[in-house]
């Protein structure tokens, strides 16, 4: 991650500052298994909280990494699974006014159940399978506020739609 001010110019031809955070694109796997949805749960330094999301993650020291080899390595990392089929369903920014970064969304299904290979900072992590039902009632009560994951499952559900 770098942080940077950028000299600008505005409309009004005024000069001025913009902040920006670049961060490496990341790719966030929406695990299927017919009703069932995988999330995983982590500590999130930021917030403080533990918080339930889809996996997903960026390749650190490795910006150039094709986003969907990124996808099944997340997805193999952070939950143990292989998905016999993983399609690019979307694409997220995460916070255009602040920082560079961008999501690319996955959905993976044909999984297989194996071990988690976790990075260090994800020993604390855990999995479990939802139901869509449930999912959706984490997001109404306030147990799914990652703002990544919700996006990415409206996307899933656009492209069921259109399918």
């Amino acid at each position: 991650m770098t942080v940077r001010e950028d000299a600008v110019r505005r409309h009004d031809g005024s000069a001025g500052i913009y902040g920006v955070i670049d961060k490496p694109d990341y790719a966030l796997v929406i695990p299927l298994d017919g009703e069932r949805l995988m999330l995983v749960e982590q500590f999130r330094y930021p917030v403080g909280a533990r918080r339930w999301e889809f996996p997903q993650g960026t390749a650190p020291n490795r910006a150039d990494v094709d986003p969907d080899e990124l996808a099944a390595r997340e997805l193999r990392e952070e939950t143990g699974l292989r998905a016999a089929s993983i399609v690019r369903i979307g694409s997220l920014d995460v916070a255009p006014g602040m920082t560079s970064q961008r999501g690319h969304v996955y959905l993976a299904t044909g999984l297989e159940e194996g071990v988690a290979e976790r990075e260090t900072e994800e020993q604390d992590m855990r999995a479990g399978w939802f139901p869509r039902a449930e999912f959706e009632a984490m997001i109404r009560d306030g147990r799914i506020t990652d703002a990544q994951s919700i996006a990415a499952y409206t996307q899933l559900l656009l492209h069921e739609h259109h399918q």
